[in-house]
C-alpha cells in the first residue's frame, strides 16, 4: 500500500486544529504546522504542533512536505500561497485549501511552480471551544486530477465523504452550507427571544427546546422535508397564525423571520389553506 503523504497545515486556527488532529488519529504525519511570525499565532501554532507531534514554523520557512493545506480566512490564500511558490518549485507537491466559496484558483500561485492544486472544503462547522470529528462529513473538492486523488484518498481515510463540485457553482454551495448551519443558529438565536416574550429565560429555553429541536433534525433526516412539517402551517390554521403575529409584534425581527419562513413553507411544503395564507402572508 502506498505511503500516506506527510502534510503541512497552513493556519493553525479551529479549521486548520481539527484538520491536523484528525489527519494524526488517522496515521499521517504532519509535517509542519506553517504561521505567522510572533504572539498569538505562534503560541497556537505550538500548541497544535505538541499535540499532533509536528513542529511549528513561520511562513516563509522551505516545507519539505508532499502536500501542503491551508487553512487560512479566505482574503488570505492566495498571498498565503504565493509566499511559498519560490520555496517549493520543482518540487512535486499538492496545495489544498479549505475555502467552501473560493475555487482552486487562489493557488495559482503554486501552480504556476508546478503544484496540483485543489479546494476541499468540509461541510461542518467550527467553532470555539469545540472540536468536531472529521468522520461522515462531506468534503467538497474540486481542481487538478492528481490533487482531487490525493484529497479522495486523504478524505476516505478520515472517514469523511468526498465529493465533487464544479468551480461555477461554489458560491450556491456556501450558501447551502450558511442555510445549514451559521442561518440555523441565527434561527435558533431569534427562537430563544421568542421564548423571552414568553416568559422564559433563554437557558431555560435552548434546555426546554432541545427535545423539539432534536426530532424535527431526526424527522428531516429520516423521513425528509415534507413528512416532517407540522403545526398550523400544514394544518392551514390562518387564526392561529394571526395570534402568532400579533404577539410577535413586541419582537419586530422575530416577525420579520416568520413571515420569511412562513413564504418558504408556502412554497415548498404541504400546507392546507394556501391561497389564504399566501393573501394574508402579503398584507
Amino acid at each position: 500500500m502506498a505511503r500516506k503523504p506527510r502534510i503541512a497545515i497552513v493556519g493553525a486556527g479551529k479549521v486548520g486544529g481539527a484538520l491536523a488532529v484528525s489527519l494524526r488519529r488517522a496515521g499521517y504525519s504532519i509535517d509542519a504546522i506553517v504561521t505567522r511570525p510572533g504572539g498569538a499565532s505562534l503560541r497556537r501554532a505550538s500548541r497544535l504542533a505538541r499535540q499532533v507531534g509536528s513542529q511549528a514554523v513561520i511562513s516563509g520557512t522551505r516545507i519539505k512536505a508532499d502536500a501542503i493545506w491551508f487553512c487560512v480566512p479566505d482574503g488570505e490564500i492566495a498571498s498565503a500561497a504565493q509566499s511559498l511558490a519560490l520555496l517549493i518549485r520543482g518540487q512535486p507537491i499538492v496545495a489544498l485549501h479549505s475555502s467552501g466559496l473560493l475555487s482552486s484558483d487562489q493557488l495559482h500561485g503554486l501552480r504556476r511552480s508546478g503544484a496540483n492544486v485543489a479546494s476541499v472544503h468540509p461541510l461542518m462547522s467550527f467553532v470555539p471551544g469545540s472540536r468536531p470529528s472529521l468522520a461522515g462529513v462531506s468534503f467538497a473538492m474540486e481542481g487538478d486530477a492528481a490533487a482531487v486523488r490525493m484529497a479522495k484518498r486523504i478524505v476516505k481515510d478520515l472517514r469523511g465523504e468526498p465529493f465533487l463540485i464544479r468551480k461555477k457553482d461554489k458560491a450556491a454551495y456556501h450558501a447551502w452550507a450558511t442555510f445549514a448551519s451559521p442561518l440555523l443558529t441565527a434561527l435558533l438565536a431569534t427562537t430563544e427571544r421568542v421564548a423571552v416574550a414568553a416568559g422564559v429565560k433563554p437557558t431555560l429555553a435552548r434546555r426546554r427546546m432541545m427535545p423539539i429541536v432534536s426530532q424535527t433534525v431526526v424527522n428531516y433526516a429520516t423521513l425528509g422535508a415534507p413528512t416532517s412539517f407540522s403545526g398550523p402551517f400544514a394544518r392551514g390554521d390562518v387564526k392561529t397564525i394571526k395570534q402568532h403575529l400579533r404577539a410577535l409584534r413586541r419582537i419586530p425581527t422575530a416577525g420579520a423571520v416568520y413571515k420569511a419562513l412562513a413564504r418558504a413553507a408556502l412554497q415548498y411544503l404541504p400546507t392546507k389553506n394556501r391561497k389564504a395564507l399566501s393573501k394574508f402572508l402579503q398584507g
